[in-house]
């Protein structure tokens, strides 16, 4: 039997059976590999989600820690200033407290006065009845002069006589009442030593004693630290009028110019008594302490207590007989011997001592 020619492109069934077998194995691996591959991009997705989360995570961990932290300070914040509030409340208490006492003693200071002034009152009715001579007018004085208060002292100042020599400390110490704040002014420029209020003490206590000088007396003003010198230059060694507005006007101002400087020698300042002729019959003294130097320079840079009190001694010495000195001490400290000396000093010369008060004159 002759067999039939098998053509190249004819095919049996189990060749068929095998080629669409192996179609499907390859879509099945071709499906494989894109499911894999899908697979793998979702892992990847979900993976870089949960680093996403966990830097989400740790972020807000640190912000919470933040947080807490923040809420700590404040409520420490929170105590503290309960704390202050509750000083602060009690200060205001304590506060309210003290002007309700001023207020009282402010009513009962002002119902004292108003007693004081019926009494004053009657006093001046009482006096008139009398025939009283009449209190003098402020036309008596040489010049007109009001200090910060109204209050009238009672000094015991000798502020007449013929010739009045006015003596007036323009050393360092007058620039304050304390060593330290001496030592610190001193330092300062001319306008600031000036304007210390010490010295402007003194200044409006000299202003009070020119203004209640006698209109008939002469007068003449020294200021004195290491030296004596006038106040008005082109006066020296002369005796000006209390009655020429000039002199007076002329000499305060130049007594508002002068600036403390310099250490004290109260032996210059009471030979200029010996100086002047005639010699003056009354002496007025402003100054804050024994002198630290006699008629010469001191060898060192430090005085002690007994060394300025042996000054003062010599100085009074040299002074001539017959003349009272006046005393207006303003305060200095460490100065313990100054009030007994310049007291003594009144005492013998048969004149006055006075430390005044603050808002004097």
């Amino acid at each position: 039997m002759k067999r039939r020619p098998v053509s190249p492109f004819s095919l049996s069934f189990l060749d068929i059976m095998f080629c669409g077998f192996g179609a499907v194995v390859l879509l099945v691996l071709i499906l494989n590999t894109d499911t894999v591959k899908a697979r793998n991009q979702t892992f990847a997705d979900l993976r870089g989600e949960v680093v996403k989360r966990e830097q989400q995570a740790l972020v807000g961990r640190e912000q919470l820690v933040a947080a807490r932290n923040s809420l700590e300070a404040t409520e420490r914040e929170l105590v503290v200033t309960r704390g202050q509030a509750e000083r602060a409340a009690e200060e205001i208490r304590a506060l309210t407290r003290q002007i309700a006492v001023l207020r009282g003693e402010t009513v009962a200071s002002r119902e004292h006065v108003n007693r004081l002034s019926a009494d004053l009152k009657q006093l001046d009715s009482d006096r008139q009845q009398l025939g009283a001579a009449p209190a003098p007018e402020a036309g008596d004085k040489v010049l007109q002069f009001r200090g910060e208060g109204d209050r009238q002292y009672l000094t015991g100042l000798r502020v007449g006589g013929k010739r009045i020599l006015i003596l007036v400390d323009v050393s360092a110490s007058m620039l304050d009442e304390t060593i330290i704040n001496v030592v610190r002014r001193r330092n300062m420029d001319e306008a600031q030593k000036r304007s210390a209020p010490k010295w402007r003490r003194a200044l409006l206590t000299t202003q009070w004693l020119i203004s209640n000088l006698p209109p008939t007396a002469q007068f003449q003003l020294y200021l004195f630290n290491t030296a004596a010198r006038a106040a008005s230059r082109d006066s020296q060694g002369q005796w000006l009028s209390a009655s020429n507005r000039d002199d007076l006007e002329r000499t305060l101002t130049a007594l508002r110019d002068s600036v403390p400087e310099g250490g004290t020698s109260l032996y210059h300042a009471l030979a200029v008594a010996k100086a002047l002729s005639p010699r003056p019959d009354n002496i007025l003294l402003v100054t804050d302490g024994l002198p630290t130097q006699g008629s010469k320079k001191p060898g060192g840079t430090t005085v002690s207590a007994d060394q300025r009190l042996a000054h003062f001694s010599k100085a009074v010495a040299s002074l001539p007989a017959g003349i009272p000195v006046n005393t207006i001490l303003l305060p200095m400290e460490g100065d313990a011997y100054a009030a007994a000396a310049y007291w003594k000093l009144g005492v013998d010369t048969g004149g006055s001592f006075l430390t005044p008060a603050r808002d004097w004159p």
